[in-house]
């Protein structure tokens, strides 16, 4: 017989990863309702809300500048621009001064759906953190301190 395993939380609902995990998972199954319709994946939305964010301040956003806001992995991301390419929701053009870079824009098109998702995703975002009430702004900041703590893991 195996010895007994030996756990370091009491319960599950003890372990703060645990309960992450299954906030996550529900928060995702929720923006999936609200994203499909427009045809889009959570990744695809989010990287599409890094280029829209970005290009309010520059008007040479790069790939790399994508990822480093979404803060995700630069192959993953040249991956899901191609796809968003072929729905016609960005463009990639020449860099003028870095031969290696391309330069990454909403169609009119991406900014339509773009405009759609943001609305639908802010209205769910809205609603299913509702529970926390005024203790919304102390959870962000919370969340905000675990990411810069482990950002360059």
């Amino acid at each position: 017989m195996p010895k007994e395993i030996e756990f370091h939380f009491k319960s599950p609902n003890d372990s703060p990863g645990y309960l992450l995990g299954q906030v996550t998972m529900l928060w995702q199954r929720k923006l999936k309702m609200v994203l499909d319709p427009l045809n889009l994946t959570q990744t695809q939305f989010v990287l599409l809300a890094a280029l829209g964010w970005l290009s309010k301040k520059n008007n040479a956003v790069t790939q790399i500048d994508i990822a480093n806001q979404a803060n995700a992995d630069r192959m993953m991301v040249s991956k899901v621009l191609r796809t968003l390419e072929e729905k016609k929701f960005i463009s990639r053009q020449e860099h003028q001064t870095d031969t290696r870079a391309k330069v990454i824009k909403l169609t009119n098109e991406g900014a339509k759906v773009l405009q759609k998702a943001l609305t639908s995703v802010e209205s769910a975002d809205i609603d299913f953190f509702s529970v926390l009430d005024k203790k919304l702004s102390p959870f962000n900041q919370s969340l905000l301190k675990v990411i810069e703590q482990n950002k360059n893991d």
